[in-house]
């Protein structure tokens, strides 16, 4: 039982209440921590037992839920938070990277006030990772999103500048084929930006089309391949135009009009040579890696359904983490009492 103190002037002074910094029904910021370190790694049930293992402390589920969603939203646009601060020393080199993975949503009718769950309808969405590093460092800066491939490029940049982009910064990008990351390259970096095609996504088109091109398939595979990296592509092309399906055949049955037509409508994007000779990589693992230990971790959980505010909030608790800013964010608080009145 706490001992409280009636005042001459008045009201009730509760000593230990000001002493722990916890008022009735609120978590002090410590706990918010400690729910918010557990519930941004693990489902907010597992995270609840946690903290009875560690702490000794009955904790509901739903309160872990509370405080890991009300400090994701306290870090949502608060890059030096997220990413920390821009890097004054200019580098030559930065290689950047982003690719996307599919989360679980869920959408309901808000018009519905008497029982949303019967409008209960999941889906997925694409959750965007970008990551920037100095050519040759093995500490990326990362950034995430749900939205646009036009904030895709928005935290390629922010990225970047977190690394030392400049005016005389050379930008290689590397990744899948899909048209919005080469575009948000060049649209970001401009002329000092570069963007080569994973050689294992290639590699990926060539293998596919291997069965139809040769009746000995490993050695011509093999071939393609060392072709691609000595930069010969119009002799790789030459090599699958006689064996291209007729239009007459479906899609998913034409793997050598597929490769064709991936490399003959990205001409630029397949100096492997040029790479290699300058240091550069080649493939886009870093990205692939990341997106298992920044996103999908927690994300993609089984059983677990998302609304989309709510996802966005573990992305900013997950980013903050992955850069190395998480206790940055707590200092940030432990100075104010935004979060702790948030809670009340």
């Amino acid at each position: 039982m706490e001992q409280v103190f009636k005042q001459r002037e008045g009201g009730i002074r509760r000593p230990f209440s000001e002493s722990a910094g916890v008022t009735c029904r609120t978590c002090s910021i410590l706990l918010q921590r400690r729910l918010t370190d557990f519930g941004a790694e693990k489902s907010f049930a597992k995270a609840a037992g946690q903290v009875k293992e560690h702490y000794g402390i009955d904790i509901s589920p739903s309160t872990v839920r509370n405080a890991t969603e009300l400090h994701g939203d306290a870090l949502q646009g608060h890059t030096e938070l997220l990413q920390g601060d821009a890097n004054p020393e200019q580098k030559a080199q930065i290689v950047v990277e982003t690719d996307g993975t599919m989360i679980p949503l869920v959408t309901t009718d808000p018009t519905q006030a008497t029982d949303q769950r019967k409008t209960r309808v999941t889906g997925w969405k694409e959750a965007r990772l970008a990551l920037a590093f100095e050519n040759g460092s093995t500490t990326p800066i990362y950034g995430t999103t749900t939205g646009k491939p036009e904030e895709v490029g928005e935290q390629l940049a922010n990225c970047a500048l977190r690394v030392g982009w400049g005016e005389q910064t050379d930008v290689h990008g590397v990744g899948a084929g899909a048209n919005w990351i080469s575009d948000q390259v060049e649209s970001v970096f401009g002329a000092r930006g570069s963007y080569l095609i994973d050689y294992y996504h290639l590699c990926e088109y060539l293998a596919a089309a291997s069965k139809s091109c040769s009746p000995d398939p490993d050695v011509w595979y093999k071939t393609q391949k060392e072709k691609a990296l000595s930069n010969q592509m119009d002799a790789v092309l030459e090599s699958l135009k006689p064996h291209i399906e007729p239009l007459s055949v479906e899609e998913n049955q034409a793997p050598v009009r597929a490769c064709e037509r991936y490399i003959r409508n990205r001409p630029e994007q397949f100096d492997y040579l040029g790479a290699l000779q300058a240091g550069l990589p080649i493939g886009s693992g870093r990205i692939e890696g990341a997106h298992r230990f920044v996103i999908q971790e927690r994300l993609k959980l089984t059983g677990a359904w998302w609304k989309l505010e709510n996802a966005d909030k573990m992305l900013a608790l997950r980013t903050s983490r992955a850069n190395g800013n998480w206790g940055k964010y707590w200092d940030s608080v432990s100075s104010s009492d935004r979060a702790f009145e948030a809670m009340n």
